[in-house]
């Protein structure tokens, strides 16, 4: 069921209930049971951003100056969560405290919200940018169905095995 809410949001009940072989109310019912745990968390739309005139995407990598008296840390999240042009923020190990997925809508824009928000607002103390010259894969549903190795997948088709 999840595998194919993640792929196909807005899916009917009937047709889900049909792949999976249940009745439409038992179907609906484990749905429920999914939102209510908190499983599923919402359903959106994808966009196609490009076209909404965001045609810059950046990775940003940001260090923030830990050696002050104050702890920065705390502002800068709720900064990072007011800003727009942030799709997601990440704490990360290495050299680097977070990197930032960032959309902007032109060079200028990108240049404003670096110089603007990051280095003005936040305070940050070193910022390393890279932007994105083309997407490879960007998938945001996870693979849920356990794969057997090929090995033991071969051992389980064996004549003889139980």
């Amino acid at each position: 069921m999840l595998d194919i809410l993640q792929r196909e949001g807005r899916i009917s009940n009937v047709e889900m209930a049909e792949r999976l072989s249940l009745s439409p109310s038992a179907c609906l019912r484990r749905l429920r049971a999914l939102e209510a745990a908190g499983v599923i968390l919402d359903y959106r739309a994808r966009l196609d951003v490009a076209r909404l005139g965001y045609g810059i995407e950046a990775y940003v990598s940001v260090n923030l100056n830990l050696t002050q008296r104050s702890d920065p840390r705390e502002r800068f999240h709720q900064l990072v969560a007011s800003w727009p042009e942030v799709v997601s923020a990440a704490i990360v190990t290495g050299e680097t405290q977070y990197v930032l997925h960032v959309r902007a809508r032109d060079m200028q824009h990108y240049s404003e919200f670096v110089l603007e928000r990051l280095y003005r607002e936040a305070q940050a103390l070193d910022i390393q940018s890279s932007l994105v010259l083309s997407t490879v894969k960007r998938e945001e549903a996870m693979d849920l169905l356990p794969k057997a190795a090929p090995a033991a997948r071969r051992r389980a088709a064996a004549p003889g095995r139980t």
